[in-house]
């Protein structure tokens, strides 16, 4: 459960706070990692040689912002979906998605125009949106309602929904989009899901709080992080086990993949009352720490662009993304987004412009209040 002043993350730690502050009070000593420290001066963007387009979702002002990749400009913010929890662009790159915790409302929108193309009704609380690799279907996850909700991306229409275990959060498919896997925050495990049939293949055991997962392009291997011991697990999907865990600085959030699976990144957001400063880089193959990034303050989504060469991170408690070079594990450059920034997605396509965006009206189907002609499902025939 969640109320409007606690956002689904936020409180999700919260709830095991005491865990959290334990794990990050222990006497347990970080590995050992080469650490490079920012300045405290919010840097100027600088130009990362990367074209494309990052998206930020500002879950405390109810805004999605659109980020040049190349030089680090704002290019719009767009303005009315309340609490927005996590966004993800198509994989054509011509949709952005987002969930809208307070009305419970899965949006499309074009990244082009910024104008709305469809919303549907989600469950309780969603946390996490998703896309197939082929831009099919999207799935969202309800953590008040322990379900997972499939739309048709073409049209919004729900295809289903499946029972999950409790408290689901953060999810993503493999590669390949033979599995979904989806952690179960409250139920210490994850879920992994034939996104086609829409069954569940396994419920694995993993640790205390799992919050987000990365999952290998060969569906072989997911890796989950545990904010409840500060650990990053490996996990081997055909053994359905844990094989690996690798200490982090602070309760970690979001992973992501470098695109040549050789090194997971993990967003260690550390809770409210100690906020966590660091991203750390994970050798897979042995689960060693290979660098630590300090950041800004509380690191919670993170994506890194299809050339492997640079990362952005949202910073949740100073309201900024960090740019980082994967090259020298430096942080080239800090850009103030908003207030809350949680989830991240990064895509190729360029064609967003500088320009005020529509301000958009979502209906709140938290109550059964469609507004402005919504239907519960609609869209158009051109989504990614």
């Amino acid at each position: 459960m969640w109320t409007p002043t606690r956002r689904p993350i936020l409180f999700t730690i919260a709830a095991a706070s005491t865990l959290l502050l334990a794990a990050c009070g222990s006497d347990a000593e970080p590995p050992a990692a080469d650490t490079v420290a920012t300045t405290s001066a919010t840097k100027t963007p600088a130009t990362t040689g990367v074209t494309g387009t990052v998206w930020v979702a500002n879950e405390g002002d109810g805004t999605l912002i659109a980020i040049d990749a190349a030089s680090g400009q704002v290019l719009t913010e767009v303005t009315g979906i309340p609490s927005p929890h996590n966004v993800q662009t198509s994989p054509d790159g011509g949709t952005v998605w987002a969930v809208s915790g307070l009305n419970q409302a899965l949006v499309a929108l074009d990244a082009e125009t910024y104008e709305l193309r469809g919303t549907a009704a989600t469950g309780s609380s969603p946390a996490h949106v998703v896309l197939t690799p082929d831009g099919s279907a999207v799935f969202v996850t309800n953590s008040g309602e322990d379900s997972l909700d499939r739309y048709d991306a073409a049209t919004l229409a729900p295809t289903g929904t499946l029972d999950l275990s409790a408290g689901p959060h953060g999810q993503r498919p493999s590669g390949d989009g033979a599995v979904l896997v989806v952690a179960g925050t409250s139920a210490g495990t994850i879920d992994v899901v034939d996104p086609a049939t829409l069954t569940r293949i396994a419920t694995i055991p993993v640790g205390e709080s799992p919050v987000q997962v990365a999952v290998s392009d060969d569906a072989r291997t997911a890796y989950v992080s545990l904010a409840g011991t500060s650990t990053v697990a490996k996990v081997d999907l055909t053994a359905q086990a844990v094989v690996a865990t690798v200490e982090v600085p602070s309760p970690p959030v979001q992973l992501y993949l470098t695109p040549d699976g050789t090194s997971l990144l993990s967003a260690d957001q550390g809770t409210a009352d100690a906020p966590g400063d660091t991203v750390t880089i994970i050798d897979v193959a042995t689960m060693d720490v290979r660098a630590t990034i300090t950041t800004g303050s509380g690191p919670h989504g993170v994506v890194v662009d299809p050339s492997g060469e640079v990362a952005w991170v949202t910073n949740l408690y100073d309201g900024t993304v960090s740019v980082l070079d994967l090259a020298t594990n430096t942080v080239a450059a800090t850009i103030p987004v908003g207030d809350l920034p949680n989830g991240i997605s990064f895509t190729p396509r360029t064609g967003a412009r500088p320009k005020a965006a529509p301000a958009l009206t979502i209906p709140d189907y938290s109550t059964g209040s469609e507004g402005s002609g919504h239907s519960d499902a609609h869209g158009d025939d051109d989504h990614g």
